[in-house]
């Protein structure tokens, strides 16, 4: 008796199907295991990602991404995960989130002078290190449910459209500051991918909840935010204060303040940002005080200083000429005082033409300002 061709059809859509059943195990599955590992949420993405290599494009033909040649190094495979990576056909996606617990208020450094602001992605442990190690856990632990598959993990470390696949899978939607946005958690979260050649269910994206709000366009110091969804790099104290290799800009040196690394002006002033809560991840930390730390102390870190302070940190990359040269804008900006012109003297003699360039501007802005006579 031979299979009728009906009880073929019959036969191999009920194999589909189990497949299909027991890729969706696998799939929730994976969100579990990456919620053990330490992950706030886990997402799988398609990777169709022609909407946001358009973009790309076009903020690239406008010189948006400056001096940050690698934006456009690798041709089309950042908006292409099967050329970057054959055989991938999802790719996992994973947020954590770092906002460190027990840290001074972001606004009350900032509206202290005398005192020097990070990023607070930059007060911990380096999450390049953090995050990588724990996507490869996660990517072990798959492989050692189903046994070997196709797969490389990414933690801003390669030509990845990260915001844009996290978009896709559900983690939150890219918000007008250009950031990822959750409605539950606001932004505060570090982002890492797994590219896989594992057929999974993908996850639906959340939509957009910017509404009429322009709140990080409107904070933006240096109006780097140039339109809803744009960011010129070249305007960005982010971008100046960590990617940019030479000066800052003459222009834009005033309105740094004292951000000595990184800006997060748009997040604080987003609403979403409400519902964040602290992280219990102990990488994520404060580490040696930099969550509120005296710009003249800094200022007097030598290079080995510099880099034990910086062991095994985000802040390390930008080298100690690059982190003088931040700290002297920011001392420029500062009130008037006999300590802060005695620190920069300091340094006017230093190896680096960079340094003495900012040093010397640092000092006829201070020169142009009345004493100060409460001292820092």
């Amino acid at each position: 008796n031979k299979p009728t061709f009906f009880l073929l059809i019959l036969l191999a859509s009920m194999t589909v199907a189990a497949d299909d059943a027991q890729l969706a195990e696998l799939a929730a599955a994976i969100k579990t295991w990456g919620r053990e590992l330490g992950f706030q949420q886990v997402g799988i993405a398609d990777i169709d990602l022609s909407t946001h290599e358009a973009r790309l494009l076009d903020w690239l033909a406008g010189g948006f991404h400056g001096e940050m040649d690698y934006m456009a190094r690798h041709g089309l495979k950042r908006g292409r995960p099967a050329e970057l990576l054959p055989g991938t056909v999802r790719a996992i996606a994973a947020r954590m989130d770092y906002l460190p617990p027990a840290a001074a208020t972001s606004w009350s450094v900032l509206n202290q002078p005398e005192l020097g602001y990070v990023s607070r992605y930059a007060l911990g442990r380096d999450y390049h290190k953090v995050l990588r190690q724990r996507l490869q856990r996660l990517a072990e632990r798959i492989a050692a449910a189903i046994g070997p598959f196709g797969y490389r993990v990414f933690t801003d470390s390669a030509p990845v459209l990260e915001k844009a696949l996290a978009e896709k899978a559900g983690l939150g939607w890219i918000g007008k500051h250009s950031n990822l946005l959750d409605r539950r958690t606001g932004s505060w979260f570090f982002l890492g991918e797994i590219y896989v050649d594992l057929p999974l269910p993908a996850d639906r994206s959340t939509g957009t909840h910017c509404g009429r709000c322009t709140a990080c366009l409107e904070i933006c110091p240096t109006q780097a935010i140039v339109a809803p969804y744009r960011v010129d790099a070249r305007r960005c104290i982010s971008y100046h204060t960590i990617e940019l290799r030479g000066p800052i800009p003459q222009e834009f040196r005033r309105a740094v303040g004292n951000r000595i690394y990184g800006c997060d002006d748009c997040q604080l002033v987003c609403p979403w940002n409400r519902f964040a809560q602290p992280s219990g991840e102990p990488d994520f930390r404060v580490r040696h005080g930099l969550d509120a730390p005296r710009l003249i102390e800094l200022f007097g870190w030598d290079e080995a200083k510099f880099l034990r302070r910086t062991e095994g940190s985000a802040i390390r990359r930008i080298g100690h000429e690059r982190w003088l040269r931040n700290i002297a804008v920011a001392l420029g900006n500062a009130p008037r005082s006999v300590a802060v012109v005695v620190a920069l003297q300091g340094r006017m003699a230093h190896p680096s033409a960079l340094v003495r360039e900012h040093v010397a501007w640092a000092l006829t802005e201070q020169a142009s300002k009345p004493v100060d006579t409460s001292g820092l």
